[in-house]
């Protein structure tokens, strides 16, 4: 059974920083695309950031790009998101990403498996 676990989200001030963490479970990711996507009250899960099967190789939205930074630790199952810089618009469930290809897509519909999520509030 393939498990996604995230942690790290909290409430924060405007312009602080977070790293969230997104431990895999029953399934090795090492050459398939992890991911972090997002969601707000009222709207639809939106990309964020990934790291493809190389780990050197990441994408972002335009929205954080130059504020966030994705990356992998294979040998610990594991990818992180730091997040500095953070705006009340960054306010959203977190949700980490597992792909079944090697390069990840920017459609939540692509993706087989999530994790539960993590708050991340930014007050202003």
């Amino acid at each position: 059974q393939v498990q996604l676990v995230e942690s790290g989200g909290g409430l924060v001030q405007a312009g602080a920083s977070l790293r969230l963490s997104c431990v895999s479970s029953g399934r090795t990711f090492n050459n398939y695309a992890m991911g972090w996507f997002r969601q707000a009250p009222g709207k639809e899960r939106q990309f964020v950031a990934a790291v493809h099967w190389n780990v050197f190789s990441t994408e972002y939205s335009d929205s954080v790009k130059g504020r966030f930074t994705v990356s992998r630790d294979n040998a610990k199952s594991t990818v992180y998101l730091q997040m500095n810089n953070l705006k009340p618009e960054d306010t959203a469930v977190y949700y980490c990403a597992g792909y079944r290809v090697s390069w990840g897509t920017r459609n939540a519909a692509d993706v087989p498996y999530w994790g539960q999520g993590t708050q991340v509030t930014v007050s202003s």
